[in-house]
C-alpha cells in the first residue's frame, strides 16, 4: 500500500472486472488446509462465482491467540492453491482493518462495480451474532454457507438464520446468490473433510506457531 500524490491510498489489488462476482473467504488461515481449498471451490461451483479470494487476517478479533506471522501464512496459502480462479490477498494488512465489516466496505470503495459474495462454514454462522457490525454485513453481501460437520442444526437456528430466514435462497437455486441484492444468504449441504486448523496445529504439524 502507498499514497499516491493527491494522497489517495493505493492497494495491491487482484485482478477483476466490474460485473464479475467474487466469493471472499476470510480467515487466519493458520494453517491453510485442504479443507480449504476444498470449501472454496463448491463455492464457486454453488454460487456461480468467478473467483473465489483468500482474505488472509492479520488476527481473528474473536480469538486470544496470535497466530503465526502474516508472511509464513500467505507463503503456505499460495503453496497450496493450484487453481486459477482461487487467490490469496492480504488486503486487510494494507489496509489495516480489523473487522469484516470494515473490510467489505475498503473492498466495495476500491472495487465499484464488482459483486462480492461472504462466505462462511456453517460454524461461522451460528456465532455470526457476535461479529461486530454484523447486522451491517448482512446488508453488504450476499452470504454463502456452506455445511461443516456437526454445524448445520446450529447454523440453521441461529440468531441470524431466524431473524434474516425470509431472505434464505433455497440451496436448490444456489446459484442465483451471486445477482442476489443483500440481503441474502443460502445454505448448502456439500461433502465435507473433518480436518481444521486447530487440529494440525495440535499435532505439532505447523512450524513457526506465533505465541500466546
Amino acid at each position: 500500500m502507498r499514497k499516491s500524490g493527491r494522497g489517495e491510498m493505493l492497494y495491491r489489488l487482484l485482478h477483476i472486472r466490474p460485473g464479475q462476482v467474487v466469493g471472499l473467504l476470510g480467515g487466519s488461515f493458520d494453517p491453510p488446509h485442504a479443507g480449504h481449498v476444498h470449501i472454496s471451490r463448491e463455492a464457486l461451483r454453488r454460487f456461480d462465482l468467478d473467483q473465489v479470494w483468500w482474505i488472509v487476517s492479520p488476527g481473528n478479533p474473536l480469538k486470544t491467540r496470535g497466530p503465526a506471522p502474516m508472511e509464513q501464512r500467505i507463503a503456505a496459502c499460495e503453496a497450496l492453491i493450484r487453481h486459477p480462479r482461487l487467490h490469496v490477498t492480504d488486503f486487510e494488512a494494507q489496509a489495516r482493518t480489523r473487522y469484516t465489516a470494515e473490510t467489505l466496505a475498503m473492498l466495495q470503495a476500491v472495487h465499484p462495480g464488482v459483486r462480492f459474495v461472504w462466505l462462511m462454514g456453517a460454524d461461522n454462522l451460528a456465532q455470526l451474532d457476535q461479529w461486530q457490525d454484523w447486522h451491517n454485513i448482512v446488508a453488504r453481501v450476499p452470504l454463502g454457507v456452506l455445511a461443516r460437520p456437526g454445524q448445520r442444526i446450529s447454523a440453521r437456528t441461529s440468531k441470524a438464520a431466524q431473524i434474516y430466514r425470509r431472505y434464505r435462497i433455497p440451496g436448490r437455486q444456489s446459484r442465483a446468490l451471486a445477482l442476489a441484492d443483500a440481503p441474502a444468504w443460502c445454505f448448502v449441504n456439500v461433502p465435507m473433510t473433518a480436518i481444521s486448523s486447530t487440529q494440525i496445529r495440535a499435532r505439532g504439524d505447523w512450524s513457526g506457531l506465533a505465541k500466546s
